[in-house]
């Protein structure tokens, strides 16, 4: 149905297997559109956490030795160099050697590599991963987590508040959508992992705002972003975090309804939301899949986004509407897709996946040898000329959406 594992295993982790750092640990953190790779370049802490997690998860689903000696390999160079041992946390971007370029504390990336730890516990039982994560998550818990969500970025000593790396689309913001889907997933996988009751709660916490706060029914949509009290600031219709969202949002409610309901003398560590809001969280992911489908697919691909959605609906303005293909928002595309087939049978979304699929290895992948996939192209198939690696550019969306599709069957 989707050459997945033959796309995993022929474009992406050949070249990431060619961007491991043997000398200075690690990975190398950037290659250029011309496919040179700058050796001195930074590297992010979030690019390393989202490896771990791939090259975890690809040996938990396919297996092999050198992919478990590569999630080791990012292990070693996280706990070496990216967790900061004097105030908590890891830091934000690290020099080619290591060294501290960026110390500032961002919410987000904390949740990234609780991601990236807990998939290495699993795959490896290292109970030390685990104590790590386990410290990832007071760090959140103590320092971000407010009575209404997680504030975004902090100095290293966590005192004080700063901009956010992830506010970058002119929106002064104290909180976002993303950052809280992102502490969802991180929570979702420890507590897979783990299964701590505080953890179930801290993630049952998630999803109510999630329900309750992001999403908005009148429009069938996620807000993007907020002020401290999770007020909408921006009229921001985000499809690739929208439809990324629908299946992560599902997962966490079925990861929290199984691991609660198979153990029936923890339900007394839980408050008697954490189950009404799985389900909550459940009725309304499918209709967030549908409105996507309906306002983003153009028949070959994924939108990026539109702006002023709600205004030109109350009539105060114009919908402007971003056409390009992003990467990573058309490989969440395609897991999105299957997913809502799944939950809801419709060939709709899963011939929506078929053709993003196929838009992903005829035009997305860049075909020339010692390459990946492009940042992105225009509608018209002009190449975004992007880094094919950067720090936010790694195998997390595209791989994961190779070893999603292998692991619920639907590789051919």
């Amino acid at each position: 149905m989707f050459a997945a594992k033959k796309h995993l295993e022929k474009v992406i982790l050949p070249y990431w297997n060619s961007m491991k750092d043997t000398e200075n640990g690690g990975f190398y953190g950037f290659k250029t559109y011309e496919l040179e790779t700058l050796k001195e370049n930074e590297k992010g802490c979030i690019l390393h956490s989202r490896i771990l997690w791939f090259y975890s998860n690809t040996y938990l689903t396919i297996g092999g030795e050198d992919n478990l000696k590569n999630a080791t390999h990012t292990y070693e160079f996280i706990k070496k160099y990216c967790f900061d041992n004097v105030y908590g946390g890891i830091y934000w971007m690290l020099n080619a050697d290591g060294s501290v370029k960026d110390p500032i504390k961002n919410a987000y990336n904390q949740a990234f590599c609780i991601y990236g730890l807990a998939s290495y516990y699993r795959a490896t039982k290292n109970q030390e991963a685990l104590a790590l994560a386990y410290r990832l998550f007071e760090c959140l818990e103590t320092y971000c987590k407010d009575d209404y969500g997680y504030k975004e970025a902090f100095t290293q000593d966590w005192k004080a508040p700063v901009e956010s790396a992830i506010c970058d689309q002119g929106v002064v913001a104290e909180k976002t959508m993303n950052t809280l889907l992102h502490v969802l997933e991180a929570y979702t996988e420890l507590f897979l992992a783990d299964a701590h009751p505080v953890v179930g709660e801290a993630l049952a916490k998630t999803l109510e705002i999630a329900a309750h706060k992001v999403y908005n029914p009148e429009f069938v949509r996620l807000e993007t972003f907020f002020d401290s009290k999770m007020g909408s600031l921006a009229d921001i219709h985000s499809y690739g975090h929208d439809i990324e969202a629908t299946w992560l949002l599902d997962r966490g409610a079925k990861v929290l309804e199984d691991v609660i309901s198979k153990d029936s003398g923890k339900h007394a560590y839980y408050s008697p939301k954490a189950l009404e809001i799985a389900k909550e969280t459940l009725s309304y992911t499918p209709l967030v899949a549908k409105r996507i489908l309906e306002v983003a697919f153009d028949g070959e691909a994924l939108n990026n986004e539109s702006r002023g959605e709600i205004a030109e609906a109350k009539g105060q303005g114009k919908e402007h509407v971003d056409t390009d293909r992003i990467w990573w928002v058309q490989a969440e595309a395609v897991v999105g897709f299957v997913n809502a087939y799944e939950v809801t049978k419709d060939e709709k979304y899963l011939e929506a996946a078929k053709k993003i699929f196929s838009y992903i290895e005829n035009v997305l992948t860049d075909k020339r040898p010692g390459s990946e996939w492009f940042w992105a192209v225009s509608k018209d198939g002009k190449p975004d000329t992007h880094g094919i690696t950067e720090p936010w550019k790694c195998p997390y969306h595209n791989g994961r959406m190779c070893l999603e599709l292998i692991s619920r069957g639907f590789d051919k």
